[in-house]
């Protein structure tokens, strides 16, 4: 497989799961569909590739424009991290890989937010979006509204409310 940033052949390293690494180009890494969240955080894999992939310095440049994954050869997706509001990353929507350009993975593992951490942060974002609490307070109301017509149209349907036995 070819790096998407650089071009150059990538080579299988061991991380404690194996990924493939720009060794002698850019230093990115590519992670196949559920490796990256075997190795986010600290403590997490181990070895002297990984450890000299964490080493790397971290060089991105933004103006480089969407990548193609190395493997279904798409366009990749360029977000945030889930869990590291700090680090954009490459992700392909077809295979699950994600790209990380060298030093991402250091930062990532820096920056991990704990579930705690994620759910406050995704809080505030999301509470700053115009008319998201007016709506989260009407579909409370349409769900209230929603149980007290279910109990009434149950009672309705009792033989006992028509007077029957």
């Amino acid at each position: 497989m070819n790096c998407p940033v650089c071009g150059h052949a990538m080579v299988q390293e061991n991380f404690g799961l194996l990924v493939q690494v720009c060794e002698n180009g850019c230093k990115g890494i590519w992670f196949d569909h559920g490796e990256l969240e075997r190795l986010d955080h600290v403590g997490e894999g181990m070895g002297p590739a990984l450890e000299a992939a964490l080493q790397s310095p971290r060089k991105n440049s933004r103006d480089r424009g969407r990548i193609n994954c190395p493997k279904c050869g798409i366009p990749m997706h360029f977000h945030q991290f889930a869990r590291d509001k700090e680090v954009n990353v490459d992700e392909c929507y077809s295979c699950g890989g994600f790209f990380l350009d060298s030093g991402e993975l250091k930062e990532i593992r820096d920056h991990y937010l704990s579930d705690e951490e994620l759910k406050e942060y995704t809080d505030k974002i999301v509470n700053t979006v115009p008319g998201y609490l007016g709506a989260v307070e009407d579909l409370k109301a349409e769900q209230r509204r929603a149980t007290i017509v279910e109990s009434l149209t149950g009672k309705i349907l009792e033989p006992t409310y028509w007077g029957r036995p």
